[in-house]
């Protein structure tokens, strides 16, 4: 248990005195003076997630040598495509002919030609060939917008913002993702709600009850937590207390393949945009296993999210012991997954017939987490909070740039790179 903290200058007032209650603010005190009113604060649900930072939106099997995918973020549609070379490509996806999605388009190469009229794009984005292009017409577009990519932990990761930042941003370091003392799963599921309401989910633990019928009973003791600009880190104990769990829940914890019965140490953080999770059993100072996770808006609204989650578990010395029991360990964890779905949707639905949030939240690390999330998130605007909207953020000027008609293509008779392999 935690003792509520005094509320903070300019701390989230919507969240710890919801406006929905009429009596939570009265306009006057009992001496009759007037009492100012506190500044509205914007809803977090009607905020969006900050587009630069790198963000996972495919697994790597997905996108397949010669093949393309189809993709989105916040409501931008993206093509990703692999090349004969192994690389992976991410373009707007959409044909600067006729707008068709260049996800329905063929690799050749390293060059992806759009279905229709076979123009094709470079994977920088650049018009390479129009086949029928004829001498002295209007100079057509230069193409369409390219994403910085990059490829790892299983994960192709594309730069949604400004391009220009891309090279300075902060990308996920998980060294024991190679370790040969680890082995990690991949999770990669879409979760109908808004990303804000993932990262509660998994820092707030006192929802344990949730999981009675996979966990037993488990009691969660905050330890303690810190917060800052970008991040929020808390420390519980788990202390089981009795009650029937899945296997593969003790497989994962301190009781491991030994059977022990020991409290573990779990330590959650929101390091903006993404959260990890580590679990060490007491007295020690190893990770039994620690999972990293993002969060990725998928519409406009960025009411729909997809999860994507490493988690890494390690070795115990029994050999072959972890192989035994990952398909457990799989279980388990997708029956938590499932019952947190669960809650975080019912919430999201909740939000949308209401069409305000209504949260009367009571615990100070969760009102901290807002605060991150809300100050380094970008607000939606009008149209896309309420649905109504085009797709996407604001539209960065590397789109404007692109899609131009300064300069031209090469020339029309140029061949392509030739058919590429598939695996």
């Amino acid at each position: 248990m935690t003792e509520a903290r005094p509320v903070r200058p300019g701390a989230d007032q919507q969240d710890r005195h919801s406006t929905a209650d009429p009596t939570a603010y009265p306009p006057h005190v009992p001496d009759g003076r007037l009492r100012a009113l506190p500044a509205p604060v914007q809803d977090l649900r009607r905020i969006g997630i900050s587009p630069d930072h790198w963000y996972p939106v495919a697994t790597s099997r997905k996108v397949r040598r010669g093949r393309t995918f189809a993709t989105a973020f916040a409501g931008e549609r993206i093509a990703l495509y692999r090349g004969r070379s192994g690389t992976v490509h991410a373009l707007e996806d959409r044909c600067a002919h006729r707008q068709v999605p260049l996800s329905m388009g063929v690799v050749e190469g390293e060059i992806l030609r759009c279905c229709y009229h076979a123009w094709a794009y470079r994977g920088d984005g650049r018009i390479s060939q129009i086949p029928y292009l004829p001498k002295g017409c209007e100079r057509p577009p230069r193409g369409v917008r390219s994403y910085p990519v990059r490829e790892a932990y299983g994960l192709v990761f594309v730069f949604p913002g400004d391009p220009a930042l891309a090279p300075a941003a902060p990308f996920p370091v998980l060294p024991e993702y190679r370790s040969a003392a680890h082995r990690t799963m991949t999770f990669s599921r879409t979760v109908r709600c808004h990303y804000s309401f993932m990262h509660e989910n998994l820092l707030d633990m006192n929802h344990q009850f949730l999981h009675r019928s996979v966990l037993g009973r488990i009691k969660p003791e905050l330890l303690g937590y810190e917060t800052g600009p970008r991040h929020v880190q808390a420390r519980y104990l788990f202390v089981p207390a009795g009650g029937r769990k899945d296997r593969g829940a003790g497989l994962l914890s301190a009781e491991g393949i030994g059977g022990q019965d020991t409290p573990d140490v779990i330590t959650i953080r929101t390091e903006y945009p993404y959260q990890t999770l580590r679990g060490v059993p007491e007295g020690t100072d190893l990770p039994a296993f620690s999972l990293w996770a993002a969060y990725v808006p998928e519409d406009a609204e960025q009411r729909v999210n997809h999860a994507y989650g490493l988690l890494t578990i390690a070795k115990p010395s029994v050999p072959g012991a972890l192989h035994l029991a990952w398909p457990l360990i799989r279980r388990f964890t997708e029956r938590v997954f499932a019952q947190d779905r669960t809650a975080v949707e019912a919430e999201q639905r909740a939000w949308d017939e209401q069409g305000e949030d209504h949260n009367h939240e009571v615990f100070p690390l969760i009102l901290d987490l807002r605060d991150v999330l809300r100050s380094n998130g970008v607000p939606l605007s009008p149209d896309q909070a309420s649905g109504c909207g085009p797709c996407g953020l604001a539209t960065p000027a590397h789109h404007a740039e692109v899609t131009g008609h300064a300069g031209s293509v090469e020339s029309a008779g140029s061949v392509a790179e030739g058919a590429a392999e598939s695996e």
